[in-house]
């Protein structure tokens, strides 16, 4: 990892860059994918994903059979372990169900909002090197306790073909059963556009890497509505002395380990401690299966040793983590500091890997920066609120006039009319 000393404030945009890929280029691959699938439908699907996924897929809908029989290829401890986390979810998630609220703005006008959930949903749940069944966790419980009534869920297959059995009694165990054996920018685009097999959804949720990120953002611009841009993940650790090196160089490597394009920063006050945790990386790196990929994140890692608490925190505010762990002695008052941040994890016995599984809190966070303005996936994320209001002839009365003065003052006398004739034939 790549060690600043007290650095300048200036110099901390450069030092807190993300890496850059060449977007033209990124941009120009992924267009001629959707452009593709959106002409071909299934059979641009199924190219593409012999192409980047080396597998030659009949049918894409994956089978009430094969979801049946993953039952029984998972041991009984896991799943154990995902009913844990499920019921975790749903609580946390529940709890977000709020009724309609409804206002009596002045006597007889009455505004109120009603939730209504989003009729078509798309899941995209990452696979490759890492099929990440938690996420359909994390996107299929929410969808399910609003109401969407399709739920769509595609991810890129191995190259037999077949979807890994926890994938598969995941998605059973909530209920979703329009699985399909497609991923990548492929799959975005099916979702968008619709192909003989894949229906069109109306919001596309879940992460990727760059290339599934670039798909979501430019059918966005196309009227499909995403969650948020969840690219490759990333973790801050802010601690000082009370920290333990040994759990922070856990948590730099459960990132670490996600993929080569993740980011991992430290922060700290305590120069001591730095040298603690480098060597506690070393020690736990040479026993992780996916130590390579691991090592080339923490290259790119970075550790910033600034002199104050106050310094540390806006360091980390400007980097906007997705995932902030807060190892110190007074968590619960930093955490108040904090303004930009994904998802948050307090004092030393928080790992940010049981928020990635079965806290109950969800682990579609915005990264890459977009922390500061987005939030992560939750209840609403599934939703539309619609707004009503009620007006009898008294309240017609009592807002009448201000809506007619300032309908008159912006030059729109229809709008004023629109009162006015309804007041005069009272």
């Amino acid at each position: 990892m790549k060690l600043f000393k007290y650095p300048d404030r200036t110099g901390w945009a450069e030092i807190l860059k993300r890496p850059l890929f060449d977007s033209f280029a990124l941009e120009e691959t992924v267009t001629s994918v959707l452009n593709q699938v959106k002409e071909n439908g299934d059979t641009a699907v199924r190219k593409f994903t012999l192409q980047f996924d080396k597998a030659d897929i009949g049918e894409l809908r994956v089978s009430d059979g094969e979801i049946d029989e993953a039952e029984n290829c998972l041991s009984a401890e896991l799943k154990h372990a995902i009913t844990v986390a499920k019921s975790n979810i749903e609580k946390f998630h529940r709890a977000q169900l709020r009724t309609d609220e409804f206002v009596e703005t002045m006597p007889g006008v009455k505004c109120w909002r009603k939730m209504v959930a989003i009729e078509k949903v798309g899941l995209y749940v990452p696979g490759g090197t890492a099929p990440l069944f938690s996420t359909i966790l994390m996107l299929g419980i929410p969808a399910k306790l609003v109401g969407c009534k399709q739920i769509v869920l595609c991810t890129p297959p191995g190259a037999d073909g077949k979807l890994p059995p926890s994938i598969l009694y995941t998605a059973k165990l909530i209920g979703i059963t329009k699985i399909f054996r497609v991923g990548g920018v492929q799959a975005i685009a099916a979702m968008s556009y619709g192909t003989e097999s894949i229906p069109r959804v109306h919001k596309i949720f879940g992460p990727g890497n760059q290339y599934v990120t670039c798909a979501k953002q430019l059918v966005q611009k196309e009227g499909i509505a995403i969650d948020l841009p969840a690219g490759p993940s990333e973790v801050a650790v802010y601690a000082d002395e009370t920290a333990d090196p040994r759990f922070i160089a856990s948590d730099l490597l459960s990132q670490a380990e996600h993929g080569i394009d993740s980011q991992v920063l430290f922060v700290t006050t305590q120069s001591l401690l730095i040298d603690e945790v480098l060597r506690a990386l070393d020690n736990q790196i040479v026993h992780l299966p996916r130590k390579n990929i691991a090592a080339k994140v923490l290259e790119n890692g970075n550790v910033i040793l600034v002199r104050t608490e106050t310094d540390a925190m806006d360091v980390i505010n400007e980097y906007a983590p997705e995932h902030l762990i807060l190892a110190c002695a007074n968590a619960d008052d930093v955490a108040e500091k904090v303004i930009n941040a994904g998802s948050v994890f307090l004092g030393n016995y928080s790992p940010e890997s049981v928020g990635d599984y079965a806290s109950g809190t969800n682990h579609t966070l915005p990264t890459n920066g977009y922390a500061k303005a987005y939030s992560g996936v939750s209840i609403d994320s599934f939703v539309k609120r619609i707004t009503f209001q009620k007006i009898t002839r008294e309240g017609l009365t009592h807002v009448g006039m201000a809506v007619e003065l300032m309908a008159d003052a912006e030059g729109l006398i229809a709008h004023k009319n629109a009162v006015r004739i309804r007041t005069n034939n009272g």
